[in-house]
């Protein structure tokens, strides 16, 4: 006799079947992402006249290739990034000048012949002889080293910046069309005592949610305050129904000052005073979240508490406010990058031990595109709600995209943006002191940091790759 599937089998279909079409969404967004981020180099590199012989997503065999124009389009194996080929990025030898529009070849292989026996010397004329061997007749004038420095810093910025404006258009969308998920000045909780943080996990497991005899009392509660009521200004600064943050900045700023509060309540207009007190809290990033440190820790500070909650609501905002929450997104991701040895220590250990991870720390695609799934299949949530988690996490990836990509070290853009502006700075003061002009930058001789840079960047992904699947980042 066969065996006759339930709902139950028909329900783990559907949910595996939603897992994978979360994760197929994100990579395509990533995918994109990274194109479109090639297309911001290949776009101003093309408009100032520098011939580009290959743009490609991927690296590795080439899977797909087509010629169009004088520029091959194509996909690689091993979907981790992209590249556009720009003729001309190593500049020649000190000594041996421009090629020559003469005899193109007969110049580039006399830019290119190592003339010492070293080792960093030899990478670097290896890579001017692998940069020759791309030159055609007519290219003389048509190199990116020629360009003025404003040209190659465009170039080398279209790629972020086109991030940047994906991350925005995105997040206007949610914010200003869909609408989303906003912590409002509408009070759903006041709280009748302060209780020291140290103390709120160890009474939470114990199911004792009261208040001891020793808690002091919460100003909130003191001044009057009720759940159901909406805060509109605050120590004669006004809040808008969904700047809770800003709330939130203003009370912790005001620890032991008595300020004015004026509130509405069943449609009437009321003022009070209340006294912020000095307690020990959670520190909060830009976007809201509770600090963490490179250990994954939460970070404490003392600031003002008044003990109330606010009411989460779905609502869209002005697109006036899309920069500042692009900005707030922004400063989050520089802290981790800025932070970024000690939290991939901290990925290490927990990857390798009991350590847990920091659910605000570095994660891979592998870790993001489970989110994705885990988020799609979660047959609970609205189907909006979902789409628009899913919108969201392809933002925040761009907005990754956008600062990691400006870190000042080769081969990432910032890098090669880093290496213009000393040129500029180097022709400045050799032009104030009267001394030759240094000409361009040799980033070829630094290709030994780029190969460290490089190096680092392929152990931190392999290594994140690692913990996001042995030990994965769990927001749910």
């Amino acid at each position: 006799m066969g065996t006759k599937s339930g709902p139950r089998s028909f329900g783990s279909v559907v949910s595996i079947l939603l897992f994978v079409a979360g994760v197929l969404i994100v990579l395509i967004g990533i995918a994109v992402s990274i194109a479109l981020h090639e297309v911001g180099h290949l776009v101003p590199a093309k408009l100032f006249g520098v011939r580009a012989p290959q743009y490609m997503i991927g690296f590795g065999p080439t899977l797909w290739s087509k010629k169009k124009g004088e520029t091959e389009y194509g996909i690689k194996a091993i979907p981790l990034g992209g590249y556009v080929a720009m003729i001309g990025m190593y500049p020649p030898a000190k000594g041996k000048g421009d090629v020559g529009a003469t005899d193109l070849g007969a110049s580039a292989a006399a830019t290119t012949r190592p003339t010492t026996t070293g080792v960093f010397q030899q990478l670097a004329d290896d890579a001017r002889r692998a940069s020759a061997e791309q030159l055609q007749p007519g290219d003389e004038n048509r190199m990116f080293y020629q360009l003025p420095v404003y040209k190659r810093i465009i170039i080398m910025l279209g790629g972020p910046l086109m991030n940047l404006i994906i991350a925005f258009v995105l997040l206007a969308i949610l914010i200003s069309g869909v609408g989303t998920y906003q912590n409002t000045v509408r009070l759903s909780e006041v709280h009748q005592c302060v209780v020291p943080a140290g103390e709120q996990t160890e009474r939470a497991e114990a199911g004792d949610v009261s208040c001891a005899s020793g808690d002091p009392e919460a100003p909130a509660y003191a001044a009057g305050l009720l759940p159901g009521d909406t805060i509109t200004e605050y120590d004669g600064v006004a809040v808008a129904e969904w700047d809770w943050m800003r709330l939130t900045e203003l009370i912790r700023a005001t620890a032991g000052e008595t300020v004015p509060v004026t509130y509405e309540r069943d449609g009437q207009t009321r003022t009070t005073s209340i006294t912020p007190m000095l307690t020990e809290r959670p520190e909060l990033d830009a976007i809201g979240r509770p600090a963490t440190g490179a250990d994954g820790e939460v970070k404490m500070i003392e600031v003002g508490f008044v003990g109330m909650g606010p009411e989460q609501r779905l609502m869209t905002l002005p697109i006036t406010e899309v920069p500042g929450k692009v900005g707030e997104n922004i400063k989050a991701v520089a802290d981790v990058v800025l932070d970024l040895p000690a939290r991939m220590v901290a990925v290490g250990r927990a990857a390798f031990t009991d350590a847990p991870r920091d659910v605000n720390g570095p994660i891979s695609v592998v870790g993001v595109g489970r989110i994705a799934g885990e988020v799609s299949a979660m047959e609970e949530i609205p189907l909006q709600d979902r789409a628009s988690t899913l919108v969201g996490l392809i933002a925040s990836l761009n907005i990754a995209l956008f600062v990691f990509n400006l870190i000042p070290l080769l081969p990432l853009d910032g890098g090669h943006v880093a290496g213009a502006l000393w040129e500029t700075l180097r022709r400045g003061v050799a032009k104030l002191f009267k001394r030759k002009d240094p000409g361009p930058v040799d980033i070829a001789k630094l290709l030994p940091v780029t190969y460290v840079v490089a190096g680092l960047l392929l152990t931190m992904g392999v290594l994140l790759i690692y913990a996001d699947i042995v030990k994965p980042v769990q927001l749910f």
